[in-house]
Formats: C-alpha cells, sequence, structure tokens
C-alpha cells in the first residue's frame, strides 16, 4: 500500500484533542477582560464563533484555527477558533498533527454523525477524549491533497457566509433609515409637529395600534408532529417560533411573510419581538405569528417597525411565555403619514429583494457543498491537486 493511499484511521492517530475544563464562574465577566470563553456552543456561528463571556482565569485553551467541538448535548457542532480562547467542558479543542486543521474541520463535519452514535449520560448525552479519539475515519495522507480538498469545500462556505454578511447589512442599512426616519425624524425636522400619547410626531402622522397595520393568518396554521414530518419528503420549510425547524412535503403559505413568536421564546434579552422574515412557499406550526402588512405598510415595513418595537409589557405567562393575538393587536405604534411609509416602502424594497435572492442562492451551495462534502472525504471524487487555490 502506498503511503499516500486513503486508509481508515483512528482520529486520535492524526489529531491531537485538548478537552475543555470550566473555570470558577467568578472569573467570568462580560467587560472583555481576559481571554475569550466558550462553555458550549451557544454562541457558535457557521464557522467562527461569537463572544459574550470572558475568563480571567485560564484552564484549559484552544489556539488560533484550532476546531472546536460540543462535547455535550447537541454532540459535533463544529467551529474553528480565530484567536486563543479559554475553553469549557462542553467543548474541545482538536488540531492535525500536521496542522492541516482546515481539513480537519471537514473530516469532522463529515464523520460526526459516527460520533453522535457513541453518546454516552442519560440526562445531557456527551462523548469523552476515549470516544474522540477512537472515531474510525477515512483520510488521505497526502498532505497536498487534503488542502485542496479543504480549499474546495471553503470556497463553498466563504461565500456562503459574505451573502450571509451582506445580507446582515442589508438589513442594518433598512434598520437605519427606519430610525432616522420614524424615530428620529430627521428629514422632517423643518416641519411642524404635534403632541401625541408616544411624544412629539411629524403633523399628519397618528399614534395607532398594530391592529391597523397587520393581517393575522393564525387561523391557517397546522402542527405538524416529528413523527409524521419524519415520514415526508423534505420540500418545503416548516418554520416554529423562532426557527425553520425542518422540511416537509406540502405547503400552507406562498408569498412573503412576517412570523411573530407566540409561545416559548417570544422576546429577546431587551424585550422585542423574535422575528422571521419568509418567503415562497413554507408551512408553519401554532408558536408563530404569521401575518402580513396592511393599510400601506409592506411585509418589509412591517418587519422593521416590529424590530423595533418593545413588546415586553405584552408577553404573558411565568413559565411558558406567550403573546396572544389580542395583546399583540393592541400594542401602540406611530403610523406615519401614507406618502412617508410608501416611500420608505419604496427604499428598503430593493434591500430585502437582494436578501431574498442571496439566501436562496445560499441554498443552491448549501446542497453544493453537502453533496460534495461525503464524495471529497471518501475518496470517491477526486480533486486535481494542481486546482488547489
Amino acid at each position: 500500500m502506498s503511503s499516500n493511499e486513503w486508509r481508515e484511521v483512528k482520529l486520535g492517530e492524526i489529531v491531537d484533542i485538548e478537552m475543555g475544563q470550566s473555570p470558577k464562574s467568578e472569573f467570568y465577566n462580560t467587560e472583555g477582560l481576559g481571554v475569550p470563553f466558550l462553555q458550549g456552543n451557544k454562541t457558535f456561528g457557521m464557522i467562527y464563533p461569537k463572544f459574550d463571556v470572558f475568563c480571567t482565569n485560564v484552564k484549559k485553551i484552544a489556539i488560533q484555527n484550532d476546531i472546536l467541538m460540543s462535547v455535550r448535548a447537541p454532540v459535533g457542532d463544529l467551529n474553528i477558533a480565530q484567536e486563543k480562547i479559554c475553553i469549557g467542558r462542553g467543548i474541545c479543542a482538536m488540531r492535525m498533527k500536521n496542522r492541516n486543521n482546515l481539513y480537519l474541520f471537514y473530516l469532522l463535519k463529515h464523520n460526526v454523525k459516527n460520533l453522535k452514535k457513541t453518546e454516552s449520560g442519560t440526562v445531557f448525552g456527551g462523548v469523552n477524549k476515549k470516544d474522540i479519539m477512537g472515531l474510525s475515519v477515512m483520510w488521505t495522507p497526502n498532505l497536498q491533497e487534503q488542502k485542496t480538498i479543504a480549499a474546495t469545500l471553503s470556497c463553498l462556505d466563504d461565500k456562503i457566509e459574505l451573502n450571509n454578511r451582506i445580507n446582515k447589512t442589508l438589513e442594518e442599512m433598512a434598520q437605519a433609515i427606519f430610525k432616522s426616519w420614524f424615530v428620529d425624524f430627521e428629514p422632517f425636522q423643518n416641519g411642524e409637529f404635534i403632541d401625541s400619547e408616544l411624544g412629539k410626531i411629524p403633523k399628519g402622522w397618528r399614534v395607532g395600534t398594530l391592529d391597523e397595520i397587520i393581517e393575522l393568518f393564525d387561523s391557517k396554521r397546522i402542527p405538524l408532529s416529528s413523527r409524521k414530518r419524519e415520514k415526508m419528503q423534505k420540500v418545503y420549510p416548516y418554520y416554529g417560533a423562532t426557527s425553520l425547524m425542518d422540511y416537509v412535503d406540502d405547503y400552507i403559505f406562498d408569498g412573503v411573510y412576517v412570523l411573530l413568536g407566540e409561545d416559548g421564546t417570544v422576546i429577546d434579552g431587551k424585550g422585542y419581538p423574535i422575528l422571521q422574515y419568509v418567503w415562497g412557499k413554507f408551512w408553519v406550526n401554532n408558536h408563530a405569528h404569521v401575518l402580513k402588512g396592511k393599510n400601506g405598510f409592506s411585509e418589509e415595513s412591517l418587519y422593521i417597525l416590529l424590530k423595533n418595537t418593545n413588546v415586553k409589557s405584552i408577553v404573558t405567562g411565568a413559565v411558558q411565555l406567550k403573546i396572544n393575538q389580542s395583546n399583540l393587536k393592541s400594542v401602540k405604534v406611530i403610523i406615519p403619514s401614507v406618502d412617508k411609509i410608501a416611500e420608505f416602502n419604496y427604499l428598503i424594497a430593493r434591500f430585502f429583494a437582494e436578501k431574498r435572492r442571496l439566501s436562496e442562492e445560499n441554498q443552491i451551495l448549501i446542497s453544493v457543498r453537502d453533496a460534495l462534502l461525503p464524495k471529497l472525504m471518501s475518496g470517491e471524487v477526486r480533486v486535481p491537486i494542481e486546482e488547489v487555490l
């Protein structure tokens, strides 16, 4: 057998592993003191994590470019460290012995499903160092081939990540215009203002309720059990209160809508509603209100307005938080003049059209990446080494 032939090895033969250890909580802070800290996968991104906690007494570290993996439920989530960080007991850090960590990222992505089969523990579920080191993987010892495979897959991920960043910027631009117009009233400072229960507003504007600008489609919602969904082909998105949950073989809605969490996680830490801007053919369960704009408000304008409307005061329930229809409809909002909301609709429509286009492009890129991943990581498809970027 050639030394460069694909073969099966134990992960521990090719990888160094550092299991996390959590410092005492007295050493945690949110002021940026010390080293960024990860306890688990809570702030994992698509590729790189974000940090909201820091630590001044480091026990275990991951260095730049280490692969971070969640070792507690949900086991197997992966990210890449962009800097030195402190890792808690819910995380392990791994690096290839040959330091080709980007290849390791995709090697793990392909094989993590097999690691999940070894999960132990009845409460949280988890894997230990022995489980990880004993994972069998197919790999190529050829360093240049590893780099070629990693470059091919990361090229797709980089484009997906770029599209996500552009989408974030597009939404921030729409938010900035909204704040300028409808919170700070900057373009209207030379005009006449009148008093209202929500403060001074431009003349010709008024205070109303959400009931005047939203149309509810909750009566069309149909929940589907996980058992039913398991039997379905994965064609159309199935949304819950906070996010895409699954795919199903039929749809209820077709078009652009705004989803607002009804129960469970319904507000963020500052009291603003959990929203989803969705389009196309899709299904929604009964944990999200289904909204469209009316009386001059487009779905895009409604989405941005709701993003800037604090609804903490209308949330009910001590254990299971809920925003019911009646309370939602009663929320007071500033309703601009017809011409100004029409102008705002027009301005932000192009941002959201581009957001939809890039999101749909990402779905294609993800499909291509997911189809290529098992073929490249098993040696079934070989990428010419000279094509490495």
